[in-house]
């Protein structure tokens, strides 16, 4: 349910409230149900590493409305396994091993959604056979495999069959969606002091032995949803740390991996002073809320933004401070619900002294289901994936499209700021 909701009701504007309700639903039946447009003649063809549960959501859902994607094949170490899998989404074709479907001629691009302990190893091979790659997240393992990854050479090698160069993204899709490059655009970077960021999964999510928890596939709070964290920091300040200042871990309970965190906070200081924190945690408790007491109440990832500036004098003597903050709600996933808070405090005062002269506050609310700007393509139902998968057909094809692109150095510099982390923290690299 959209977020505004319950304030429209208190504030007995009960038409915008049920707008925003019938608003919801409508975008969430279009997700679920997207319309399906004929497929171009020279459609990519995309194959998929693994009978993955994230796939219908990531691609297989995403590619159905692009008319210039095709989900051609899924490969699986379990042969039967991918068999059920491409009969239940109408996937045509399947592999017995993830080699042979890279090896396929007519397989124009690779999904890798393996353990991520395997990208690497899968991305180069992928490379080798001139694929474009949708890469998740995180790329690789760490900083090291991120670099030698991102600047092979076989990146700038033309596949024999097209004679294009592959292109590789990684996958954090959440950059791509209009609500957070318009919660980016409201930002004044030069005045940025702090800056926190929280995203969590409740505790009864994954068992402890699930592969998110396993030091030898990379695996980690840090590695799973700590990711985006580590994203929306890096984009709030549009610069890379200086340093990180201090990390912790939640180790896993007893009997399960004693290098694998289940959850981690870090804070990093960036060149123009200001602090960035996070806190991301795959086993966070529950808290239980409502008139009954059964409603659970799970932490929304959140990004809040604290910026501060001395406008100057507004008379002889006494000056302005201006105490900004924005927050976005649900940044991981806005096409759900979002909402963009601004709330600026404004202090006159003496300049001397710091006296206070004056006060007010204001505030307003943004959301953005859709691109603002002429020319930039996308339609108001469109998830994260939808458009990060629309931004990955524009560059194959060499178009420019939205702008937004995660390009290699990024995603290496990705990889740098999670291993500080790691290492303040005091825990092996991810192998």
């Amino acid at each position: 349910m959209e977020f505004t909701i319950l304030k429209y009701f208190l504030a007995g504007e009960t038409v915008a409230a049920m707008a925003s309700f019938v608003g919801f639903f409508q975008r969430m039946w279009t997700v679920v149900n997207p319309p399906q447009p004929a497929k171009s003649a020279n459609a990519i063809r995309i194959g998929l590493l693994g009978a993955s549960n994230i796939g219908p959501i990531a691609i297989i859902n995403p590619a159905r409305s692009h008319p210039e994607v095709i989900i051609a094949a899924v490969a699986a170490r379990d042969e039967a396994k991918a068999k059920k899998y491409a009969e239940k989404y109408g996937i045509p074709t399947t592999f017995a091993s993830y080699q042979d479907l890279i090896d396929d001629p007519s397989i124009d691009a690779v999904y890798i959604p393996l353990p991520n302990g395997l990208h690497y190893e899968w991305a180069l091979k992928c490379l080798e056979a001139g694929k474009h790659i949708l890469l998740e997240k995180p790329s690789v393992s760490n900083a090291t495999q991120a670099q030698s990854l991102f600047s092979s050479p076989l990146l700038q090698t033309p596949n024999p069959k097209t004679g294009a160069t592959p292109i590789i993204l990684e996958a954090l899709h959440s950059l791509f969606h209009p609500a957070f490059q318009t919660f980016l655009s409201l930002l004044n970077r030069d005045n940025i002091e702090h800056v926190t960021t929280t995203n969590s999964a409740p505790k009864w999510a994954f068992p402890t032995n699930d592969i998110r928890f396993l030091y030898y596939l990379a695996g980690g709070a840090l590695m799973d949803c700590g990711t985006y964290n580590v994203m929306a920091l890096r984009s709030v300040f549009g610069a890379e740390p200086e340093e990180c200042l201090e990390a912790g871990i939640r180790h896993l309970p007893k009997g399960a991996d004693p290098v694998c965190e289940e959850a981690v906070t870090a804070k990093w200081r960036w060149g123009n002073g200001g602090i960035g924190e996070l806190d991301a945690d795959l086993r966070r408790g529950v808290r239980w809320a409502g008139w009954f007491g059964w409603v659970p109440v799970i932490p929304s990832p959140v990004v809040r933004v604290k910026e501060r500036e001395v406008v100057g004098p507004v008379r002889e003597g006494r000056e302005e401070v201006v105490t900004r903050s924005v927050e976005m709600w649900n940044f991981l996933m806005p096409f759900l619900w979002h909402s963009i808070v601004i709330i600026e405090e404004h202090v006159v005062r003496e300049v001397g002294s710091k006296k206070v002269v004056k006060q007010w506050t204001e505030k307003e609310m943004e959301k953005a289901y859709n691109w603002m700007e002429e020319g930039k393509k996308g339609e108001i139902w469109w998830t994260t994936y939808r458009c990060q998968l629309e931004e990955f057909v524009n560059r194959i094809r060499g178009r420019e499209g939205s702008g937004v692109w995660i390009d290699g150095e990024s995603s290496v510099s990705q990889m740098k700021m999670i291993d500080s982390a790691y290492e303040k923290a005091g825990l092996p690299l991810r192998p």
